[in-house]
């Protein structure tokens, strides 16, 4: 069996090829370029890469031939920002922008819409293409929300959209997740929104506000295929699950060494066992203990295994961002990497796992194909 993924990094996107006990390593795509996030689109097998060029902007990219030769494609760009309009973000009190900061995040539609494509950006939008990127259209509807004047940055100054959780049951139906601006639901492909933060909670805002759901900072939102009811999110002040579509959340309180951590993986057929990989605290990103671990429920949050073979359990400084986890079809094979520039695989659901690579860039995103 060969399993295929794609590695972003931040110099260059790269290709992993598993086959068997073997697993071998592309030679990089834009190399030296930043790589925000890599996928496929399985309707139609073609690639989508979005790089950071820091000074020199957002740039979008497609292959229709497994990453053979690449086109630029249109970049998501908002609006002008109406004459005299003056919106104020509350924590850093500065002027917020009206322009692509980063291509967060890009997610094929549902199965029955062959040509859209939805980006999630900083400063907060959520874009949709028609065209498989030739264009993007600004949601304007997300955007125009009167709770998103509270919306602030996590790690970054501004809000931003960092999971889109496509819901199998229809088109148009979506979760998306902010930070540091909640969850959000809509069931008519944008033109409406639903908060679907309900239960999260957060310790870094004054108490009176810790409940308040415009204003969480989920850092991954995900979605079980099999149950599209059943959603885990990794957020910054623990691990939280939602067994009704975002309605309502529930606090999982205890999970190995930590529960503080970006990335989670969620099983595609059982929505009781999902994947995490704590570190200390938001102040200190990195392992506990110098041990890296990845922490394993099957029982919907009741129980954790604590995942360690395979995994430096001494003088460990990897930390593991929000897209650098992914499970494939079957639900026993996991990529993850860190960074350090280290790539783990398992394909027995985390029981053990093998390096791949030690000496990759700093690895932002990987993704199964």
């Amino acid at each position: 069996m060969t399993i295929t993924a794609l590695v972003g990094t931040r110099k260059g996107l790269f290709t992993v090829t598993i086959d068997d006990e073997l697993a071998t390593l592309s030679v990089p795509s834009f190399v030296g370029s930043p790589v925000t996030n890599a996928i496929r689109d399985p309707r139609d097998g073609a690639l989508y890469v979005s790089l950071d060029h820091g000074h020199f902007g957002v740039h979008l990219h497609r292959s229709d031939d497994d990453g053979a030769t690449w086109v630029e494609i249109a970049a998501p760009e908002y609006p002008p920002k109406p004459p005299g309009l003056s919106e104020i973000n509350p924590m850093s009190q500065q002027e917020r922008p009206w322009t692509t900061q980063l291509g967060w995040i890009i997610e094929p539609g549902h199965a029955d819409e062959p040509n859209v494509l939805w980006c999630g950006t900083i400063p907060g939008g959520l874009f949709r293409s028609d065209d498989r990127g030739a264009s993007w259209q600004l949601v304007e509807s997300l955007w125009n929300l009167p709770a998103r004047q509270k919306w602030f940055g996590g790690g970054y100054d501004e809000a931003g959209v960092h999971s889109i959780c496509v819901d199998p049951r229809g088109a148009g139906r979506l979760v998306v997740g902010v930070s540091c601006g909640g969850a959000w639901r809509t069931d008519d492909g944008g033109d409406t929104w639903a908060v679907a933060a309900h239960g999260m909670r957060s310790d870094f805002v004054p108490p009176d506000l810790a409940d308040d759901p415009d204003t969480q900072d989920p850092h991954r939102i995900v979605r079980c295929p099999a149950a599209p009811d059943s959603l885990w999110t990794q957020h910054h002040c623990g691990i939280f699950r939602s067994g009704d579509n975002g309605d309502s959340w529930t606090e999982i309180l205890e999970a190995g060494p930590s529960t503080f951590g970006f990335a989670v993986a969620v099983h595609p057929d059982d929505p009781e066992t999902a994947w995490f990989v704590p570190a200390i605290s938001d102040e200190v990103r990195v392992p506990v203990a110098g041990r890296l671990v990845v922490t394993r429920t099957r029982d919907g949050g009741a129980s954790f295994d604590v995942l360690t073979d395979g995994l430096p359990q001494r003088d460990a400084y990897d930390l593991v961002y929000r897209h650098a986890l992914d499970i494939d079809a079957t639900g026993e094979h996991l990529l993850m990497g860190s960074t350090t520039g280290s790539l783990w695989w398992t394909d027995n659901g985390g029981d053990s796992w093998r390096q791949v690579s030690a000496n990759l860039p700093p690895i932002a995103s990987v993704r199964f194909v």
